[in-house]
């Protein structure tokens, strides 16, 4: 079996009275691609946020055998566990190139799977817009910048939220050709609406369902339970969303900002 690197027992994401997520268990092995599937509103971007310290949850959450649970964001991201939230969150005062390299600062003396040449190479566009104001890009290129910057941090464990989320297929189908390269060379784990998408990337996945683990396995079997996997979905769409508490674009570049101190 492989190792662990990222543990999570327990894990409870409150709102005020109304708890997002309710006590999961998930693992991330060293070298393993995870998928967290499920609706919107199911606690998919809540848990990535208690994960990489945005958020404050209950339980245990162990990271290459440390403990997290006190741990700040810009720590968290120092010691490898590198989050790439829904919203890329691009500094808009800064180029292209220069977004990307602030992920470097939180590399905190690992050596990069990734470099700029390399992340070049995987995203072809951004070469191209590398002196462009980061605020000119589409949406599909601030999401190639983002998970770019991520990589730039020189992650142990990645975590991708909604990466195709709001993207023209042929973008969903340039990043998923990246994030193809990328598995296969450091930990992920990415939170996925679309199952099929998210399926055929992972090697294993999760489905939660109003905050709490409904199904588990291997991708290809639960690929194989494709109408048991869509009425999980489903039934949670149908659902009134739980209140969620969205970090703000300063809140979350405060945190970014924080690795470069």
């Amino acid at each position: 079996m492989t190792p662990s690197l990222l543990e999570v027992r327990g894990l409870v994401v409150s709102y005020g009275q109304v708890d997002a997520v309710r006590g999961i268990d998930l693992d991330v092995g060293e070298g393993e691609s995870v998928a967290l599937l499920g609706a919107n509103g199911a606690g998919k971007s809540s848990t990535l946020r208690a994960l990489s310290g945005l958020n404050r949850g209950r339980g245990e959450i162990r990271f290459a055998g440390s403990d997290l649970r006190r741990t700040s964001p810009d720590a968290i991201a120092r010691a490898g566990l590198v989050h790439v939230p829904e919203g890329r969150m691009p500094f808009r005062s800064l180029s292209t190139e220069e977004n990307l390299l602030v992920g470097a600062v939180a590399r905190s003396g690992r050596t990069p799977e990734f470099g700029l040449s390399d992340v070049y190479d995987l995203f072809p566009p951004l070469a191209k817009l590398r002196r462009r104001s980061a605020w000119t890009l589409s949406g599909g290129e601030q999401q190639m910048m983002a998970i770019g910057r991520g990589l730039l941090a020189a992650p142990c464990l990645l975590l991708l939220d909604e990466p195709s989320l709001g993207l023209a297929p042929a973008v969903v189908d340039t990043v998923y050709t990246a994030l193809r390269e990328v598995r296969s060379r450091i930990s992920v784990l990415v939170v996925e609406q679309n199952a099929g998408l998210a399926l055929d990337l992972c090697e294993r996945a999760y489905v939660l369902a109003a905050g709490e683990i409904a199904m588990s396995g291997a991708a290809s079997e639960l690929a194989d339970r494709e109408s048991l996997l869509a009425s999980y979905l489903a039934r949670e769409e149908n659902r009134p969303p739980a209140p969620t508490h969205h970090q703000s674009n300063d809140e979350l570049r405060s945190a970014h900002e924080g690795q470069a101190g």
